[in-house]
């Protein structure tokens, strides 16, 4: 199931945002300041490929620098990402049929809020 899952999501939409991660990564890698960034949107970016059979776990005890990084994450406005997310799974969790999808962009949407000490399991 996971796989047929992992299809679905590619083929409606999942590139897309995967592709959307990818593409912001890359611009967010050319400058030396942006690199962790983009390393974190490229962590998203392979979750948001195949999100079916996958989960993201929030570390507690990863240290003072993914604070300090995850509260710049917010600050220069990535949030928008989560608010994307929140959206996302509530219109697809609309029908019986879209409850799997909710659940991927609510593995998203935990990984886009707080990136920095967030690990996929």
């Amino acid at each position: 199931m996971n796989t047929l899952g992992n299809i679905l999501w590619f083929f409606l939409g999942g590139f897309l945002i995967a592709l959307y991660y990818a593409l912001f990564g890359l611009l967010m890698c050319l400058t030396i300041i942006g690199i962790p960034f983009g390393v974190q949107l490229f962590k998203m970016a392979g979750v948001a490929l195949c999100p079916f059979g996958r989960d993201v776990q929030l570390m507690t005890d990863s240290g003072c620098l993914p604070l300090v990084f995850n509260i710049l994450w917010i600050v220069t406005g990535w949030w928008e990402i989560a608010i994307f997310h929140i959206a996302m799974a509530i219109i697809c969790a609309i029908t019986i049929i879209g409850i799997p999808f909710a659940k991927a962009h609510w593995r998203l949407l935990k990984m886009s809020i707080l990136p920095f000490g967030s690990t996929r399991a």
